[in-house]
């Protein structure tokens, strides 16, 4: 397994895949990230998702997570959570643009249970469902028709009138 670079402007990560895997013949090919930007200590995991989507769509074969704490300081076990669900969400990503058998469909089964208010069944399809219960378990909308951003305007309930 090849190590990438963890900080790689964004117009140069799909590149910079292609080449590794290139020059190493196809080995595996794992990145830190990458960071496409410098600018945001304390939100690395956010930047590191955004390269990391595009490294995975570009041929990377694994994500290695980072945390907010990235550049700072040690991070606490809810910096390494947040850290990994960025990179879950950038690999899931990834998995949609390379077409990968599955990854679609669970996007498309979330929609059908946004469109049928099945909180249930969105709390189980999402990447956290501790954090989307957390949210409903304080929310006016869980259990009812629409969303608390919409309310009696939700187009999705508009739209079934």
């Amino acid at each position: 397994m090849i190590e990438g670079p963890g900080h790689v402007p964004i117009r140069e990560i799909k590149a910079n895949v292609e080449l590794e895997k290139s020059l190493c013949q196809g080995a595996p090919f794992y990145v830190l990230g990458p960071i496409p930007t410098d600018i945001a200590p304390g939100y690395d995991h956010i930047t590191a998702a955004i390269g990391g989507a595009i490294a995975g769509s570009a041929g990377a074969d694994f994500l290695c997570y980072v945390t907010p704490a990235e550049h700072l300081r040690l991070p606490t076990i809810e910096d390494v959570k947040e850290g990994i669900i960025a990179s879950k969400i950038a690999a899931h990503i990834a998995d949609i643009a390379k077409g990968v058998p599955g990854a679609i469909e669970k996007d498309l089964l979330m929609a059908k249970y946004r469109d049928e208010f099945n909180w249930e069944g969105q709390v189980n399809i999402s990447i956290d469902p501790e954090k989307v219960r957390a949210c409903l378990e304080t929310s006016e909308s869980a259990g009812k028709e629409g969303c608390t951003m919409c309310g009696e305007f939700c187009a999705i309930k508009l739209g079934k009138i």
